[in-house]
């Protein structure tokens, strides 16, 4: 891995007409690779990943619509919408050529990465799912959008300023803590004149997504795909009936973000190898 790789941001037009930007890692191996981060996030969740990846394979992290520096058009996230936003980044970047693309997904992300496998066909050469994907929300949690909704919200002693927002972040997990997840949290939040933050991600595209995430159906997307199917999973997950067979690793970590605690392991996942 070189830390100093620093990627390029670039924009792709969707089909319908939002612009949707990505980060570059480079590299040159195929296939391409394409990330895609999870609610609230963006690419710059991916960096430790990325950065690792980028010494084997073509790599771009995407920022989901609504989130980063992509567009948020108001109403409804449909599935097909999603989807060919991944589909656009990986033709306009390049990531996607004749040898197909691998798509890795984190939480929600998996799900996006689920859809936009589906709809790719052969062309989409491996799926990993970090962490989300095969499980349905909707039926697992019990909750409404709403309540769900309601249960990302940040205490208000955490926004209060930039440093108390960094230090909560740090002290998940201290040892996993740099310059790349510093800048990854940065990126999820904007700072007020008054020095207070606010979520960098739009409410409403907030709320489209957790809609979208509650239609999802992992029993009827899975199947649908025709790449090999990787899951990393921080906690063994409960058996969920109609799945296809999937390559499941658990990785026991401090939390969700496996990117931050299990980056070389995501990585050989992406790769082709064995995690874990």
């Amino acid at each position: 891995m070189d830390p100093s790789i620093e990627p390029a941001g670039f924009v792709v037009v969707s089909d319908t007409g939002d612009r949707i930007h990505f980060l570059d890692w480079g590299g040159e191996g195929r296939p391409g690779v394409v990330l895609i981060h999870g609610l609230s996030n963006t690419a710059w969740a991916w960096a430790q990943v990325a950065r690792r990846v980028a010494a084997h394979r073509r790599v771009v992290a995407m920022d989901l619509r609504g989130h980063g520096l992509s567009d948020a058009p108001t109403g409804r996230y449909e599935p097909e919408l999603l989807a060919a936003d991944v589909v656009a980044v990986a033709e306009g970047s390049g990531a996607l050529d004749p040898e197909g693309v691998v798509l890795a997904g984190h939480g929600f992300g998996g799900i996006v990465a689920a859809w936009a496998a589906a709809a790719l066909g052969e062309r989409c050469r491996r799926l990993v799912l970090v962490d989300g994907g095969w499980e349905d929300i909707a039926a697992s949690s019990g909750m409404e959008p709403d309540e769900f909704l309601r249960g990302l919200d940040e205490p208000p002693e955490v926004l209060r300023s930039m440093t108390a927002y960094l230090a909560e972040r740090a002290a998940f997990d201290p040892a996993t803590w740099d310059a790349d997840q510093e800048t990854a949290a940065r990126a999820t939040v904007v700072e007020t004149p008054a020095g207070r933050l606010v979520p960098a991600t739009r409410p409403h595209a907030l709320a489209a997504c957790v809609e979208a995430m509650f239609d999802y159906r992992p029993a009827t997307v899975l199947p649908a795909v025709r790449a090999p199917i990787v899951a990393l999973a921080a906690t063994s997950p409960p058996p969920v009936a109609g799945l296809p067979p999937m390559d499941l690793a658990v990785l026991p970590a401090t939390g969700h973000n496996l990117m931050r605690y299990r980056p070389d392991d995501v990585a050989a996942a992406i790769l082709g190898g064995a995690p874990g």
